[in-house]
């Protein structure tokens, strides 16, 4: 066990939260971070309505900039809503997209690939939750060209910042309730593409029981950082614990506490699992990760490596703000077990 912890929290978090975004909300988390156009750039999700059951129309995902990766400029505009991807998909899908099948659309990520900008999200549908891929060059993050839109049921898709052996890769989150008896035991898969739209080579990269602080599922975190001992990826676990509810503002009990991992992949071939942290690499503790819509949540969304070592990782906390984590880029490694 580490004698201190692996990172830090920023002293000023949450660094985003409701009370930031000017349009109707009431929490804001789960972002996609990265580095775009020479400023920091970040994809955020917001919920609006009751605190207690917020409406799933009324789901957005938002944008903001920063030039130092602490202070955010939000822009006045989401960048799509429920009905902005409605018109969006139908215009460039053929598909029946322009009708009640979309509930929502959430949980971006952003990854910077050959100076392209990379967008994955998940969407709710009446027939199931997929995942989609977009991409752009428009330097205002606005006008996004559809790759691909996985099968049911598919999400947390996140994307390698580089292509590898001349294909991109990415990790996925299906959740094949029937196969699995109803229960929460979810794995992390990874696919490849040679174009972005047609992905295939799905595989097995770690199941939920390989990790220590995991009792149910387990699902891809935020773009990894590619380092000379290989890519260091963050990932969530879920541990249930069904006689110690969390605080929550649903009326129902919550039970799953949501706890930030970490995993090191070969560089050459990524659908290998090299090492791994065996604690936790974050997990609730402070009053703004604790309390909220869903207490006891640690989501990681974005990972980003600085010039000088340092490793910033923005995380959803309790389903209701964004906050910011920082530590040292030989810590993390040094702390990976490996195989």
């Amino acid at each position: 066990m580490n004698t201190k912890p692996l990172l830090q929290r920023r002293s000023n978090n949450p660094i985003l939260q409701d009370s930031d975004i000017p349009w109707d909300c009431m929490s804001v988390f789960n972002a996609g971070i990265s580095k775009w156009n020479g400023q920091y750039v970040m994809l955020f999700r917001t919920d609006s309505g009751p605190k207690d059951a917020p409406i799933p129309a009324l789901t957005r995902i938002g944008l903001a900039h920063s030039k130092d990766g602490y202070t955010w400029e939000i822009e006045k505009e989401p960048v799509f809503d429920r009905d902005k991807i409605r018109v969006w998909l139908k215009d460039q899908y053929e598909e029946r997209f322009g009708s009640e099948e979309i509930v929502r659309v959430y949980d971006p990520r952003i990854t910077v690939i050959d100076g392209e900008a990379y967008f994955c999200f998940a969407f709710d549908t009446e027939h199931g939750v997929r995942g989609g891929i977009a991409k752009t060059t428009d330097q205002n993050l606005r006008s996004w060209e559809l790759l691909h839109l996985s099968l049911p049921e598919n999400r947390n898709m996140v994307l390698f910042p580089e292509r590898v052996n001349g294909k991109l890769v990415r990790l996925d989150r299906p959740f094949p309730l029937y196969f699995n008896g109803g229960k929460e035991s979810f794995d992390i898969w990874m696919s490849n593409s040679s174009n972005g739209t047609e992905w295939g080579d799905h595989r097995l990269l770690l199941a939920s029981e390989e990790v220590p602080f995991a009792n149910a599922k387990i699902g891809p975190g935020a773009p990894p950082i590619k380092t000379e001992r290989g890519w260091l990826t963050t990932f969530h676990a879920v541990e249930i614990n069904n006689e110690k509810p969390l605080n929550a503002w649903s009326p129902h009990p919550w039970t799953k506490e949501y706890i930030a991992g970490l995993m090191l992949l070969d560089l050459e071939n990524p659908a290998k699992v090299i090492g791994m942290c065996r604690e936790p690499l974050l997990r609730a503790e402070t009053e703004y990760e604790l309390d909220g819509f869903r207490g006891g949540v640690i989501f990681p969304g974005g990972f980003l490596l600085e010039d000088d070592g340092t490793v910033k990782m923005y995380y959803g906390a309790a389903d209701t703000v964004v906050g910011l984590a920082e530590g040292k880029l030989e810590d993390l490694l040094n702390a990976i077990e490996l195989f």
